[in-house]
């Protein structure tokens, strides 16, 4: 076996460990110490290639199958991943999180491969930087200009990112401070979303929105991250909260708000109240004053920890399954077998029966 390909098989034990977070000698252990920590570190490093006994016991313990370790390298994320400041992740978990993110990646880009379906990307805003938040709103307005969005709520954001070849994962993570990050690969941007905001899918359209602003925004790299943040928001506000249509629901000049008409606003365009607040402040349609008494009013009632009104009310989607849809295809046309559908959807053979379910042929 060719050097190139030895390297390859480390690298893929090696993401297979970190994507579990288990350390060498965990692994060891979990085989019954058929294979020892040390044989593991020099497979990964490319220095030794396993027998297939081993193999076999590292893939169970992996939880991977054996085809997984000679599967073709078709994705990594182009440095810097920036996890947001104040996300509190240790080293081990970020890794974890980052390979989990190329692990989709590669298998949608072979499903893509397969298929002949690979979605691109095109960012249709001018290459002029964005210094303002002045400025990034009037982007953000060009931006729904382009892409046919008119002034109207934003009703499924997810679906939105992969329709313009933005690829979305969702990564599990029980680390609630992580929510989501931007990078890109060769084929183009991606975002990573924490699975769990699909318990809270009001906070995941904010994550969402936030890390589509980092997309699409094209933000000078000599700001500080307070000035960024400020653009990257402003620009996420205008595509949550487009001025003209909230505006009109919100109204102009407000010295008092009511809590059902603030659910009824949070329903309509998919943001929480406290967004909407934001918002309501940065285009000066409340002033100051009336600002700092709501404040007042949700750190009272503790909405940051306990939850707004209206959250349950809630009905948006916020799911794509074009991967998965590729896959069943592929294996409903036989370009792929049911044991390969089932490996690229980590499930197994009989939940992609049942999901291909009865074939009507010509």
């Amino acid at each position: 076996m060719a050097d190139k390909n030895i390297q390859d098989l480390g690298f893929r034990i090696q993401q297979a460990r970190k994507m579990l977070g288990l350390s060498l000698r965990a692994v060891a252990d979990a085989t019954g110490n058929a294979v020892s920590h040390t044989a593991i570190a020099q497979y990964e490093k490319g220095a030794m290639f396993p027998s297939s006994t081993n193999l076999i016991a590292l893939a169970r313990v992996l939880r991977q199958p054996v085809d997984f370790f000679f599967r073709p390298m078709r994705a990594h994320l182009i440095e810097p991943i920036r996890f947001r400041k104040k996300t509190v992740l240790g080293k081990q978990e970020q890794e974890a999180i980052r390979l989990r993110a190329v692990d989709f990646f590669e298998r949608y880009y072979e499903i893509e491969d397969i298929m002949g379906e690979e979605r691109p990307f095109h960012n249709p805003l001018p290459e002029k930087p964005v210094r303002t938040p002045r400025e990034a709103g009037g982007m953000a307005r060009k931006l729904r200009e382009e892409w046919g969005l008119g002034v109207d709520p934003l009703p499924n954001l997810h679906e939105l990112m992969e329709l313009k070849g933005i690829k979305v994962c969702e990564v599990p993570s029980k680390n609630q401070a992580f929510d989501g990050f931007c990078s890109a690969t060769e084929r183009g941007p991606v975002v990573v979303l924490a699975a769990w905001l699909n318990r809270n899918l009001l906070r995941k359209r904010a994550t969402e929105v936030h890390e589509l602003a980092h997309v699409m925004a094209r933000v000078p790299g000599d700001l500080e991250e307070k000035e960024e943040e400020k653009i990257v928001w402003s620009f996420a506000g205008e595509l949550l909260l487009p001025e003209e249509a909230f505006v009109d629901a919100f109204g102009k000049n407000r010295h008092s708000l009511s809590i059902p008409e603030l659910i009824h606003i949070k329903h309509l365009f998919g943001a929480s109240i406290m967004s909407i607040i934001f918002r309501a402040r940065s285009l000066e349609l409340i002033d100051e004053s009336l600002y700092r008494e709501f404040w007042k009013h949700a750190n009272k009632h503790q909405w940051r920890s306990q939850g707004e009104p209206g959250d349950e009310g809630y009905q948006g989607n916020e799911s794509h399954s074009r991967f998965r849809q590729l896959v069943l295809r592929a294996a409903v046309e036989e370009r792929i077998t049911r044991s390969k559908a089932a490996a690229l959807l980590h499930t197994d053979i009989d939940t992609i029966r049942k999901q291909v379910g009865v074939i009507i042929q010509e």
